[in-house]
């Protein structure tokens, strides 16, 4: 996934926009513009992703299993997008970055996938979504950004809104329930570490197409689902002979959903800060919630509803506070050359 790998509509996107006017500077109104397409980008691709699990369920349910699924799913878009870029091939460099970023989207996908296979879909989700969460602390960690006060409030929050939704009187530890949440929880770290160390390759390396990172996602896509289907869906492939046409045509038109929406988001992911793409990330919870309850008929408890809407708050409050940091800010550690991300 990377799609690997959620967030409210692109209200950076709208507040940029409004306050243009005719007097603007055209630099100013070609970055807004960007911005804008930037922050599209990113919700066409949460959209994507807000779906997604249903395909990835069926083919579980036909016979070809959750992670076997991930592994060739991933190993066909990765084929198609080396087609698709194959003109690009030429600007492609060569970093540690990149190999990172394929591990960090082998994760993140082959999680998300497993999860919401397996688990209550919202659930999975909204652990998922602690995204900002972790985006704070792998940019401390990776880049040295400094947590604001306002930054450990929200992290706060969030984590409250967690505790709040995994708590059970019967546990009383508030952890995930099953492998499946787990394995949601984990995804969203992995995320996490994939926007920031995107963000940070788009700035070392301005000139390189973003669209090729694409293949690097699909290509970790393929190698973690791969080992991780080996260990989670051992045993032949059994499909059912009436699902088979189904099956190659839904993989095949699910690799080509997923290399279009990679590539957009690649767009994104170079032009946005990481935690602002937590932020508009968070519209996949609004479709996964719609897709969920129309096609799975799943819900969730007041409890589980409240605690979610913290996590929710937390990362939209988080795009709140970068923005209050000022464009300014984020120009110059852009025009330094620091590979970091604007901090909570």
């Amino acid at each position: 996934m990377s799609g690997t790998v959620s967030r409210v509509p692109p209200v950076h996107a709208f507040h940029f926009m409004s306050h243009s006017n005719t007097n603007a500077q055209p630099g100013t109104a070609h970055a807004d513009a960007d911005t804008f397409k930037a922050s599209l980008s990113i919700l066409l691709g949460a959209s994507v992703w807000g779906i997604a699990w249903y395909p990835y369920r069926l083919l579980a349910a036909w016979g070809l299993g959750g992670m076997k699924a991930a592994a060739v799913v991933s190993a066909v878009a990765a084929v198609l997008a080396l087609l698709v870029l194959r003109r690009q091939l030429r600007g492609l460099r060569w970093s540690w970055l990149f190999v990172a970023i394929a591990l960090a989207a082998g994760v993140t996908n082959a999680g998300f996938v497993w999860g919401s296979v397996h688990g209550h879909v919202m659930r999975v989700l909204l652990l998922f979504y602690l995204t900002p969460v972790w985006t704070v602390l792998v940019a401390r960690l990776l880049i040295g950004e400094r947590v604001s006060p306002a930054g450990l409030v929200l992290v706060a929050l969030a984590m409250f809104g967690a505790g709040l939704m995994l708590w059970t009187p019967e546990v009383g530890v508030p952890l995930p329930r099953d492998a499946a949440e787990w394995a949601g929880l984990v995804a969203g770290i992995a995320f996490a570490f994939n926007n920031v160390l995107s963000r940070r390759a788009g700035q070392r390396f301005p000139e390189m197409d973003a669209r090729l990172r694409t293949l690097m996602v699909f290509g970790g896509g393929t190698l973690v689902g791969g080992v991780a289907a080996l260990w989670l869906d051992a045993g032949a492939v059994a499909i059912a002979p009436e699902a088979r046409v189904a099956a190659l045509l839904l993989v095949l038109g699910l690799a080509a959903t997923l290399v279009v929406g990679n590539a957009i988001v690649q767009y994104g992911l170079q032009h946005l800060p990481a935690n602002r793409v937590s932020l508009l990330m968070l519209f996949e919870i609004v479709v996964a919630a719609v897709s969920s309850w129309w096609l799975a008929t799943e819900t969730l408890s007041w409890k589980e509803a409240a605690g979610g809407l913290c996590i929710v708050a937390a990362g939209a409050l988080s795009g709140l506070v970068h923005r209050r940091s000022g464009p300014a800010r984020a120009r110059a550690a852009d025009g330094a050359g620091c590979a970091g991300l604007q901090g909570q």
